[in-house]
């Protein structure tokens, strides 16, 4: 059985390579069939906004849109709620497929048994 995967970007373009990263991990781990669980805090909320990930660009790097939607066809994407709402971001603001939850969602996913967290 494959362990769920927890991944939690902090960043947004001023770490454009944690960034992708982050994406790119979450994607790769999905892929391969790993439950995925996406969670885009701070700057990188913005991401789960329609059109944001297509402008992203970082060269040699999958297109972060792809990423995100790898995530969504096959995992989760969650816009943190108070991220969101320092942003003014509401759940009819984001991506179809993503959803905006607090910390103790985030609790719960990383708590969960067999559940691997990483921070990026």
């Amino acid at each position: 059985m494959t362990r769920a995967l927890v991944v939690k970007v902090t960043c947004g373009p001023e770490d454009a390579e944690r960034l992708n990263q982050a994406f790119t991990v979450a994607a790769a781990a999905a892929a391969a069939g790993a439950p995925v669980s996406l969670w885009l805090t701070g700057e990188a909320a913005w991401y789960g906004v329609p059109g944001r990930a297509e402008a992203f660009d970082l060269p040699l790097a999958t297109p972060l849109a792809t990423l995100r939607d790898t995530v969504l066809a096959m995992g989760t994407l969650t816009v943190c709620s108070q991220c969101a709402a320092r942003r003014e971001i509401g759940e009819a603001d984001l991506v179809p497929g993503a959803r905006i939850a607090g910390a103790a969602v985030f609790a719960e996913e990383v708590l969960a048994d067999g559940a691997q967290a990483l921070v990026y």
